[in-house]
């Protein structure tokens, strides 16, 4: 089992403490995926009392369940003979040094096997009218990917014809 200890503020959203900011792209269909991998998903944050238990809701909300919540484990009882940092072996927060570097490069540094495309394959299963497995998109996740391109276009869209009509007047 492979322990991950993930941020919240900056990394799963972006940082709007302690409001909660806007999902970060690609957040939650890689965080679903690692858990369906095996990966242990540790919440690891700032945050304490009534923004954790919003951040954990907001997440629950999106298909993630921790397991655990700024404990190593879940039945963890915090004293003083308990450290404060989480006994993981993978830290994904946007303090790292070099900064977050985004969840598709998570994935990739996570995932190896899973992003590698042998041309070969890939060129056969064209042939055959398929796709080639260890491509870790599944219809569910491009669609979800599809549907935030679109809505970013046509925002970007909307705010090029706003700023250009108020030229013309």
């Amino acid at each position: 089992m492979v322990k991950v200890a993930v941020d919240f503020d900056g990394t799963i959203v972006e940082n709007a403490y302690p409001a909660i900011g806007q999902e970060m792209l690609f957040a939650f269909e890689t965080m679903k995926l690692l858990q369906r991998k095996g990966f242990h998903l540790i919440l690891w944050t700032y945050r304490d009392g009534k923004p954790l238990e919003e951040a954990v809701e907001f997440c629950r909300q999106h298909g993630v369940e921790f397991y655990a919540v700024n404990k190593n484990y879940a039945e963890e009882v915090l004293d003083d003979t308990v450290s404060r940092k989480i006994d993981a072996d993978i830290y994904i927060d946007d303090k790292n040094l070099g900064g977050f570097p985004g969840w598709t490069k998570v994935w990739e540094m996570l995932c190896p096997e899973e992003t590698a495309i042998n041309p070969m394959q890939e060129r056969r299963a064209l042939k055959k009218g398929g796709r080639v497995s260890g491509t870790y998109l599944d219809d569910r996740i491009m669609k979800s990917i599809l549907n935030k391109i679109i809505t970013a276009l046509l925002l970007f869209s909307f705010m090029s014809c706003s700023s250009s009509s108020k030229k013309k007047r």
